[in-house]
């Protein structure tokens, strides 16, 4: 009976794992489809490749949706970085807590109504962190690895007049560049999630 049950529990582990690895590598290869928005600066850019780990996140807890960001991002450090890492390091703290407050709400009840209040918390928390994350990690980093920070305020202060130094930066372009992106991920994530989810439930 425990052989039995060593055994269950040993396939149910192995298959987690693999679903974990294929979901970073899909969440991966998305990372590579950005869409670039014409009210933000050319290195804001939307993707989907989040909508993966919140689908894992959901379907096997919030721990494996956290590692396939992680792993996403460590891949897309290795193979084709054009940030130096910067990116990748923002990606994996600003993502985070979106993709972590959907799957933490949906932990006990899977509904639509449990995952939309944790988008819009993780929307809300993702523009909050992302503006502390990229005032004080973010781009004071790039700006010593790849642009300097004057060349960075310049291109936001062409789109939006009022920004005239980093924190400005932040309010009017950071803030509502992580609102849309949470709000374009949310639109995609309600109408797939439940189909998903019974594809990835580990039995």
């Amino acid at each position: 009976m425990q052989q039995s049950v060593n055994v269950k529990q040993t396939k149910v582990s192995t298959r987690l794992i693999a679903q974990i690895g294929i979901l970073a590598a899909i969440s991966y290869l998305l990372r590579f489809f950005e869409i670039p928005l014409p009210i933000f600066p050319p290195f804001l850019r939307i993707d989907l490749s989040d909508v993966v780990a919140v689908f894992g996140g959901i379907s096997m807890g919030p721990v494996a949706g956290f590692v396939i960001v992680v792993i996403k991002n460590l891949l897309q450090a290795i193979t084709g970085s054009t940030t130096g890492g910067v990116g990748e390091i923002a990606n994996v703290l600003i993502a985070g807590p979106y993709v972590l407050m959907i799957c933490l709400f949906c932990r006990k009840v899977k509904s639509y109504k449990n995952v939309l209040i944790g988008a819009v918390l993780g929307t809300i928390a993702m523009a909050i962190v992302g503006a502390v994350v990229d005032y004080f990690i973010v781009f004071p980093l790039y700006a010593k690895v790849m642009v300097p920070m004057e060349v960075i305020i310049q291109m936001g202060t062409v789109l939006n007049p009022r920004v005239t130094d980093l924190f400005s930066f932040m309010i009017w372009l950071v803030v509502p560049f992580n609102i849309v992106k949470g709000a374009i991920m949310t639109v995609v994530i309600l109408p797939l999630y439940k189909k998903v989810e019974k594809i990835l439930t580990v039995k």
